[in-house]
Formats: C-alpha cells, sequence, structure tokens
C-alpha cells in the first residue's frame, strides 16, 4: 500500500453522507428486555441487516454491531452495486493518483461508512463500524480511517482488532476522544492488555467460539467456558477501571443461545446476534437477575490438563502478565510502538498472547477456520509458545479477511 493520504476525499464524503432517506424507527419498550437493562446490562444488536433489525428493535436497545463478515453479507445482496463506481469516480475526483489496491480501500471504507449511517438513522443508536482488515499491522492508517469515520458521524463506534498495531492505533484514536471497540478477544488476560495499552471503551469475549472449541474437542459439553472467561474478564476490568480510571468495558460476543441473556445478566454489554435475542424473547424466565458473581464450572472430560490445554490461561492472568501490562500503561501514547508492546510481552515469558507464526503455521491455521484444531497446536500450547487465546485471536481475523476478501472482489467486479 501507498502512504497515507494526507488529506480526505471530500466528493467521496459528500457521496456517503448524500440521500440517506431510511426513516427513523420508533417502537415500544418491552419488559422482557427491561428487565435485563435493570441488572446493568447495556444491550446491541450484532447485525448490518436493516430489516431483521427492524424486527426486533425496541428502546432497550442502545447500538448495533457490524463487522467485515456483516457487511458483506449486506453487500454480497447487491444493494451497493450502482453506487460503487459512484464512490470510485467521487474517491478518483478528489485523489487522481490512487492506486487499484487504494481505490478498494476507499470504497470498502465509503460503504462500510454509508451502510453504518443508515443503521444510525434507521435505529437511532450508536453503530460499530470496522476498519478494514489490511489494516490490522498498520497503525498510521488505521489512526486516519478511523479518524475519517468519526469525522462523518458521532456515533460511529469504530472496531479496531487485537494486533500489536491494533493497541497503539486504539490508544491514539482514543486520545483523540474516539471511542473504540476492540474486537476478537478470547481471554481476561487479553482484555487486561487491551485496557491497560490501548485504553478503549470496550473490549470483547467471543464466548460462542469458546464453547464451540471446547464441545467439538470433546473436552467437556461446551457449556461455561465461554461464560467463565467472559465473566473474569469482566472482573479484572473492574479492577483496572477502579485502579487506573480506564473506561473500558466487557462485551459479550458471539452469543449462542437465548440463556446466554440470563446467565451473563449484569455484564457491561451484549451484542446479541438477531436469533439469540429471539430466542431470548421466545423462553424469556419470570425474573432476571445479576448474574456477574456467579462461579460457572464447565464439567471436563476425563484426563483433560487445563493448563496443557490453555484453559487457565482463558481466565486467569498471572502477576507477571499483570506486571508487564501495568509497565505499558505508564508509556505515554506517542510513545508506544508495536515492537514495543510485543517484544514486552515475549521478553517477559508471556508472549503466547500474540503467537509468532511462520509461513506454513499461518496457512495451517487459515486452513481451519475461525477456530484452531486442538491436535494442531496441543504441543504448543502446552508449552507455553503459543496461547490459545493468540491463536484464536489470529484465526478471527484471518477468516475476517477472507470475508474482506469477499467483499473487495464484488468491489471491483462493479468496477469493471
Amino acid at each position: 500500500m501507498s502512504e497515507t493520504p494526507t488529506h480526505t476525499s471530500s466528493q467521496l464524503n459528500a457521496l456517503i453522507l448524500d440521500g440517506i432517506d431510511d426513516k427513523p424507527l420508533s417502537g415500544s419498550a418491552n419488559p422482557l428486555w427491561e428487565q435485563v437493562v435493570a441488572t446493568g446490562t447495556e444491550l446491541w444488536l450484532d447485525t448490518g441487516d436493516m430489516d431483521q433489525a427492524t424486527a426486533l428493535w425496541n428502546p432497550s436497545f442502545k447500538a448495533l454491531t457490524t463487522n467485515n463478515s456483516l457487511l458483506n453479507k449486506e453487500i454480497q445482496k447487491g444493494i451497493y452495486d450502482s453506487w460503487v463506481p459512484l464512490a470510485a469516480a467521487a474517491a478518483k475526483a478528489d485523489m487522481p493518483d490512487l492506486s487499484d489496491e487504494d481505490l478498494i480501500l476507499e470504497i470498502a471504507f465509503a460503504l462500510n461508512a454509508r451502510h453504518g449511517l443508515r443503521l444510525v438513522q434507521r435505529f437511532g443508536a450508536r453503530v460499530s463500524v470496522e476498519l478494514h482488515t489490511d489494516l490490522a499491522h498498520d497503525v498510521e492508517r488505521s489512526v486516519a480511517y478511523g479518524k475519517r469515520y468519526a469525522a462523518l458521524c458521532n456515533d460511529f463506534i469504530v472496531k479496531v482488532p487485537l494486533t500489536p498495531s491494533g493497541l497503539v492505533a486504539a490508544r491514539r484514536l482514543e486520545e483523540a476522544d474516539i471511542p473504540v471497540n476492540f474486537t476478537l478477544g478470547f481471554s481476561a488476560r487479553q482484555n487486561y492488555l487491551t485496557a491497560c495499552v490501548a485504553q478503549s471503551h470496550w473490549v470483547n469475549v467471543f464466548l460462542g467460539r469458546l464453547n464451540a472449541y471446547a464441545s467439538g474437542e470433546g473436552l467437556c459439553d461446551g457449556r461455561w467456558v465461554g461464560e467463565r472467561t467472559t465473566l473474569a474478564s469482566q472482573a479484572v476490568l473492574k479492577e483496572l477501571r477502579e485502579r487506573l480510571g480506564v473506561p473500558t468495558q466487557q462485551i459479550a460476543a458471539s452469543m449462542r443461545g437465548g440463556e446466554q441473556v440470563e446467565t451473563l445478566a449484569g455484564l457491561d454489554v451484549y451484542t446479541m446476534p438477531v436469533a439469540v435475542a429471539q430466542e431470548y424473547l421466545d423462553t424469556a424466565p419470570r425474573e432476571v437477575r445479576d448474574c456477574t458473581g456467579e462461579d460457572y464450572q464447565p464439567v471436563w472430560s476425563e484426563e483433560v490438563a487445563l493448563n496443557i490445554e490453555g484453559m487457565n490461561e482463558l481466565w486467569n492472568v498471572d502477576e507477571s502478565f499483570r506486571d508487564v501490562c501495568d509497565k505499558l500503561a505508564a508509556v505515554p501514547a506517542n510513545d508506544l510502538t508495536p515492537e514495543m508492546v510485543e517484544n514486552a510481552l515475549h521478553d517477559g515469558g508471556v508472549g503466547g498472547v500474540f503467537p509468532r507464526l511462520d509461513e506454513e503455521q499461518t496457512a495451517k491455521l487459515i486452513a481451519e477456520g475461525k477456530a484452531p484444531l486442538r491436535d494442531s497446536w496441543l504441543g504448543d500450547i502446552a508449552s507455553k509458545k503459543f496461547g490459545l487465546d493468540g491463536l484464536f485471536t489470529l484465526a478471527g481475523l484471518y477468516a475476517f479477511a477472507g470475508d474482506q476478501a469477499s467483499l473487495d472482489d464484488r468491489i471491483r467486479r462493479q468496477l469493471g
């Protein structure tokens, strides 16, 4: 990629903003959602589908989240095909020297912003918009595009992925008063690191993927691994909010069932897929209470060694890890570099959170999909060379990159 553009296309901005006429939605309160909110949980919907969100929306919901995969689903419907050439012309009008690659990046940004603005107008809510996956290791461009999102709409929340560069970019965006939803977290220690270094408004645990992994690999029946991790993460974030004054709140992401709305009640934030929200409505209990003090314990299969499997590192934040993160928290934003963050963790003996894979290992992880396969990585996990959480984050990022590539390909087809 070329250097970060020093200016923004005013014509592209005007096109992004032009003619958005989605009718604002009004709705009546639902006591089933109000009882969840009363426990202290803020409710978000995890979808970019306008029609699906409309069917469920009510005043208890405060935001929607989109990501590369969800946006790709909307773009593949063809609803923006005729708009793409207009966006290309607008971008080129102000930036005639754009390379073909950077033009795709500009249009992908414009599509994210355009669709996000439609969601903001329809639902009167904040909307998480995600950076292009090609920016995951590029601090300067991540900051530049994050600022461009914020300039278009005060209701945008910028989603940044969990990489060393993402941590630094998120910190700079937060220093500029741009709220960040730091995504692709899978453990309490990852979120401790993020709260210390990025000091973002939100972090995630993709709890459904953890439960599916534990079940699919025969470690347990799949219950409570993600929930235990999420509540442990919320506990360490509460500590950091009180000790360091960081704003970071916990999001339960990748929720898979309506019962999780009940069993995680009291958590800072839910981002719920439409099917999960509907299942909760269909099976809601008479009363929901704060469950953040629960000690959920998975029932493990025989001879499962949690430390060897990397499970303990999902919910424990040991002193050596805390020490490295606390030192990084004291570094001014302008002095932070991705190399500093990554080296500090590896030098401190806790570098498994950012696995250093060679080309063959990277190709293997990509081929395995959204989650690592236990047999491929158990030896490196047991030796602490790689963290299970770090492998999950990389697998998730590569999966998002695949969906981003599909979106980019559709853009190319519309440009001829």
